[in-house]
């Protein structure tokens, strides 16, 4: 695993993510619609449904907001949507890909390769990036007020079946093979409390942002998850502490 802390980004983001909330819904209604379409409508078959409508309770989506996209999906007719992965660049040379979902891909293809260049990126080919992350699962215990030292806590999480763990002053982050995250995930939540538990692209290295660079690369992933057809955007950035 990178050396860097994947929690520092997610905590530096957290409060703009707060703030895209309803917007945050529409992207996990359309993603259970998916999974449900393709799937099934019942989570308990259907191990990517189960992940969504874990994703939506984590984010506090409503039940109905839920319970619409479910019902969309098991009824006639509806939207052809597709997955494209999104490839590229940001300032300062750091890796993005851009996962989205879509029943236009011009229309998304144009909004990304805009934020790309309107923003110190360019956009790149197919497998330009994309080598550079590996999929895992991803579970973080924040160590505030649990009296668990890290020799306990590795233990733990082996026997339930993670693959490493990195621990610092605030949080213990722990890295599963995805085909075994939700296994892994159910046996620590009966353990402790879990602050993050989600399936995620983790770079291989990460790139230290430069300064000068860091508002405009904040700029540019702020643009791409403003856009209605990107799911979710991956970095390599490593952000200065502050």
């Amino acid at each position: 695993m990178s050396g860097h802390s994947k929690w520092h980004n997610i905590q530096g983001r957290k409060n703009a993510q707060d703030a895209k909330r309803g917007k945050i819904f529409q992207k996990i209604s359309r993603e259970i619609y998916m999974a449900a379409k393709s799937g099934g409508p019942d989570p308990d078959s259907n191990p990517q449904l189960r992940l969504m409508m874990d994703k939506a309770r984590a984010a506090n989506m409503p039940k109905d907001n839920i319970k619409r996209a479910l019902d969309k999906a098991t009824g006639a007719g509806g939207e052809n949507y597709e997955e494209i992965t999104y490839e590229g660049y940001g300032p300062g040379g750091v890796a993005i890909l851009v996962h989205t979902l879509t029943d236009n891909r011009n229309r998304t293809a144009s909004a990304v390769r805009t934020d790309f260049n309107r923003n110190g990126g360019a956009l790149g080919e197919t497998g330009s990036v994309s080598f550079m992350f590996d999929r895992k699962g991803y579970i973080a215990i924040a160590r505030e007020e649990l009296d668990v030292d890290e020799d306990q806590m590795f233990e733990d999480i082996l026997e339930a079946g993670a693959e490493d763990m990195q621990a610092s002053d605030d949080v213990f982050e722990i890295y599963t093979d995805p085909k075994s995250f939700a296994e892994v995930r159910d046996a620590l939540e009966k353990k402790y409390d879990l602050a993050t538990a989600e399936l995620t692209m983790i770079p291989q290295n990460t790139v230290p942002v430069p300064e000068d660079k860091v508002e405009q690369l904040q700029r540019l992933i702020d643009r791409l998850e403003d856009e209605d057809d990107v799911s979710e955007v991956f970095t390599a950035a490593e952000f200065p502490e502050d």
